[in-house]
């Protein structure tokens, strides 16, 4: 080979490495906000506003909380509710510190079927902000929501009448290190 070919080579080579490393660091980010915009994966989406339509169909709520490295407790005041297709649902959920120090927590969400996603609308939600509870501290959050009426007549979600929307709090990313 001559010179001139290896040295084109080898700069291929390197954009190459160049480029499949910015798109692992791309990867996170694009996903996460693919998610968001279509619901991919059991991802709610964020309404400005309540439903006009509220349908005579019926759906089961189930609230799942969970704790990931942080001393606390987090439970649903009500493990279920049952709300009409379209009518806004007001969930509360109770949080405490059971430390000697504050924490600073997050918390994420998810819901199950992974299909019903899209449209389990949340109009007010404690997540993806974070927290700082004092030492001790109970505080109690809110979630309001609906069901998008289009969950009705969705060929894939049509017949899910049981959602679960499971949150897990854990350390803030921007909490300082003990």
């Amino acid at each position: 080979m001559k010179a001139g070919r290896k040295n084109l080579i080898a700069i291929i080579c390197v954009f190459g490495v160049m480029g499949m490393t910015g798109a692992a660091f791309a990867a996170v980010p694009l996903y996460r906000m693919f998610c968001q915009v279509t619901g991919f994966g059991g991802t709610t989406m964020k309404a400005d506003k309540a439903s006009d339509t509220v349908l005579d169909e019926t759906v089961m709520v189930r609230f799942d909380t969970n704790v990931r490295g942080v001393p606390m407790t987090f439970r649903a005041e009500q493990s279920t509710q049952r709300v009409r297709i379209g009518e806004t649902g007001l969930a509360y959920f109770d949080v405490t510190n059971t430390s000697d120090k504050p924490i600073q927590v997050r918390a994420s969400y998810n819901v199950s079927p992974e299909q019903t996603g899209p449209y389990f609308q949340k109009l007010q939600c404690f997540c993806f902000t974070d927290q700082t509870l004092a030492a001790g501290e109970t505080r109690q959050f809110p979630v309001q929501y609906f069901i998008a009426p289009e969950l009705a007549t969705d060929r894939e979600a049509k017949g899910a009448r049981d959602i679960t929307l499971s949150y897990t709090f854990y350390p803030s990313v921007d909490a300082p290190k003990a």
